[in-house]
Parts: structure tokens; C-alpha cells; sequence
């Protein structure tokens, strides 16, 4: 959570604005009402995106500029990655929009190149996984998570 609500929500506030986020800084700290600071974020980053021009060209990382709207697209992949890491993690598979996990791994085919991939880099090698499998199973996979992983103890980590 304090990855999501104290850096990624930060950061794409900075993004959603046009300007350059530090992807390098230390996630803000949570207080005691994560949940509320989480909603407070987002409610001020949904506000951003309402009011934003997504033909609008802005700098991207390595040089040159792009539409804003990539950068719409990186937020909803970090989300629907994560927002599947927690589902995992909590037991709480129900309610993933499959058409936002269609569309992150759609844009994340296109953006996350090898190099990216591997020990002490960003995205660990993808995880083969059948090409009919869920939606979500195959964006985890995708992003070097096992889609068949549960929480130690949980009913589906004594799969036979």
C-alpha cells in the first residue's frame, strides 16, 4: 500500500500534470488512515485526468515527447498490476475489470522491452502461461509474476 498510495499515486499526480516525476524517491509515508489517503489521492488524481489535454505532448524519459495519454496508459497498467498483486495477496479475486487488464497488457507488450528484464532490473523474465488463460493471469505473467503464487497458509496454496 505504501507503494501504491505513497509513491505511485504521488507520481502520477506529477505525470498527469505534464511534468516528470522522480521514480527514484522514497515512497511518502502512511499514517494510521491509509484508506483515506489513499481515496484522497486518487479522487485528486481522477480530478487531474478529467481536466487534462491527452493529445498534449510531454517529455518522457530518455528524450523526446509523447502524448499524455501514455502516460494514462503506464498508470493503468501500474494500477491493474498491483490492484492484482493485492487481490492475491488479500484473497480477494473478485471485481478485477478484465477490459483494464486487457488493455495493460495490450500497452505494457508494446512499452516493456528485454532489457528491462531480469535480476536487479525493474521486471523479473515473464512467466509462461497458457495464451487462454484469465486476462489477469497473463498480465502477472507478463510482468514476472506467477499467476498460480497465494499467500502461505491460504486454501489455494494447498492446491494439489
Amino acid at each position: 500500500m505504501r507503494h501504491l498510495a505513497g509513491q505511485d499515486l504521488r507520481n502520477f499526480l506529477v505525470a498527469a500534470r505534464g511534468a516528470t516525476a522522480d521514480w527514484q524517491a522514497p515512497a511518502d509515508e502512511l499514517g494510521e488512515d491509509w484508506a483515506a489517503q489513499f481515496g484522497d489521492r486518487a479522487a485528486q488524481l481522477m480530478a487531474v485526468w478529467r481536466a487534462a489535454d491527452l493529445d498534449e505532448h510531454v517529455a518522457v524519459p530518455g528524450g523526446g515527447r509523447a502524448a499524455l495519454r501514455s502516460r494514462a496508459d503506464q498508470q493503468i497498467t501500474e494500477l491493474a498490476v498491483h490492484g492484482w498483486d493485492l487481490a492475491m495477496a488479500t484473497g480477494q479475486q473478485a471485481g478485477l475489470d478484465p477490459a483494464l487488464a486487457d488493455h495493460a497488457l495490450s500497452w505494457a507488450r508494446q512499452m516493456l522491452r528485454p532489457e528491462h528484464r531480469g535480476p536487479d532490473r525493474a521486471f523479473g523474465p515473464e512467466v509462461p502461461v497458457r495464451p487462454d488463460a484469465p486476462i489477469y493471469q497473463r498480465l502477472a505473467g507478463w510482468f514476472g509474476r506467477d499467476p498460480e503464487w497465494a499467500p502461505a497458509g491460504s486454501a489455494a496454496d494447498h492446491r494439489s
